[in-house]
């Protein structure tokens, strides 16, 4: 008998058949002996309707009524999820995040999980329930408040829970079959990948993978919690994440260890991203620190940073860096309060801009990748506009409407191409 947490996403609970599809395969968990905690996302593109007619009210909502909100789509996948399982003739309790004892942090929108304290899903295990609970949601510890984790926030949950309850593995249910060398749904050729490290994965995360969220991956590593990433439309085995070997106990097929690592685990993308270019910055010790104090105060998180060399006699320099779309207009915003005391020209915004990046442990042995890199690129005639490496991932910023050209280049310049498709079973990738 083994622990496991299963994680459902929206695209596998879109509707009445697939929230049935789901139980059954929850009810067979059961009964083969294993206790079972789920987490749940909403339904479909409920989080995304809400928030639209939450814009619709009024243009800025209240952090905290927007977080009331967009928790009620949980709260519904829960309770007819609960339902869906009594149905089979099994006993199943839905918990909101607050009632499974996930403890936050008091940050709207962002929230971070403090503690876990499952008593309550424990409880329920051991008098032989099936515990349903609400993904994405909190209570804060200071407020009392509902809160919200951000963005794949049940992915995070469903970790969080994994470790609290000291869970043999968390079983990640999407909508294709594992973790993929690119986004099957620009590259149909795309490869999945039967085991991968969490390095990598935290890169790829990082990255732009939307397949798991970064503040998964680095909770099951500070875990050592092995991740499955699977598909809910079918019966294949997944995508192991783990620097562990695969518990035999748990994979439907041996997973071997590779002899030797990869050079390229995979191509990642993000769309989500902004370009602010300080102009005129006077070319000064501290000029940048102050600069990016500023962003810092806003609470805003930098990803890619290039500053230029001060050109002739002006002694000025533009700065440009990357950022969430999401938190763009702050930093406008508070670049603007600090441009007379620091001196610079302008700001500058650019919200038509997308990021590739290759990922891969193997690049620390084998020289090439870099050049190997942009010659895809350049063959494609795709310009790079800021280029940003470490040990094992390099990313460019090109423009957005060149971005699926460029992942679809660099996948086949490492022969990552297969001849079977991947199969994309639901979701709109919204």
């Amino acid at each position: 008998m083994a622990l496991v947490v299963q994680k459902y996403g929206g695209s596998s609970v879109a509707d009445a058949d697939g929230i049935k599809r789901v139980a059954r395969r929850i009810a067979a968990t059961k009964r083969a002996g294993h206790d079972v905690v789920v987490v749940v996302s909403a339904m479909g593109d409920t989080t995304d309707d809400l928030i639209s007619l939450a814009e619709q009210v009024t243009p800025m909502p209240p952090a905290r009524e927007l977080d009331m909100l967009l928790t009620s789509g949980e709260r519904i996948s829960m309770a007819v999820l609960a339902m869906a399982i009594s149905n089979l003739g099994l006993q199943a309790r839905s918990f909101t995040g607050s009632q499974a004892g996930v403890i936050t942090d008091s940050a709207h929108g962002k929230a971070r999980i403090i503690d876990v304290t499952p008593g309550r899903i424990r409880t329920a295990l051991d008098e032989g329930s099936i515990a349903i609970v609400a993904g994405f949601q909190g209570v804060s510890q200071d407020t009392k408040d509902i809160t919200t984790l951000g963005r794949g926030g049940s992915d995070t949950t469903a970790v969080a829970l994994a470790a609290a309850l000291k869970a043999d593995v968390c079983e990640i249910y999407t909508d294709v079959d594992g973790v993929y060398t690119a986004d099957p749904r620009i590259v149909p050729t795309a490869r999945k990948i039967s085991r991968i490290c969490s390095e990598e994965m935290l890169e790829m995360a990082a990255c732009g993978a939307k397949i798991l969220m970064l503040r998964c991956v680095e909770y099951a590593r500070n875990y050592d919690l092995p991740i499955h990433v699977r598909s809910s439309f079918s019966q294949h085995e997944g995508t192991w994440v783990t620097d562990s070997p695969v518990p035999a106990s748990l994979s439907q097929s041996a997973v071997e260890d590779p002899v030797e690592q990869p050079i390229i685990s995979g191509v990642a993308h993000d769309r989500s991203e902004a370009k602010i270019t300080v102009v005129g910055v006077p070319d000064n010790p501290g000029t940048a620190a102050a600069i990016f104090e500023a962003v810092a105060e806003a609470e805003i998180n930098i990803d890619m940073i290039v500053q230029n060399n001060s050109v002739g006699a002006s002694g000025r320099a533009d700065i440009s860096f990357t950022l969430p779309k999401a938190e763009g207009a702050t930093a406008v915003a508070a670049l603007d309060k600090v441009k007379a005391g620091i001196g610079f020209e302008r700001v500058e915004y650019d919200d038509q801009i997308g990021k590739v990046s290759l990922i891969g442990v193997g690049m620390r042995s084998h020289p090439g990748v870099s050049a190997r890199f942009f010659k895809a690129l350049g063959a494609q005639k795709i310009n790079m506009e800021m280029i940003s490496t470490s040990e094992i991932r390099i990313s460019v910023v090109t423009r957005a409407d060149e971005l699926d050209d460029a992942v679809r280049a660099v996948h086949t310049a490492f022969d990552l191409d297969t001849e079977a498709e991947a199969v994309v079973y639901g979701g709109t990738g919204r």
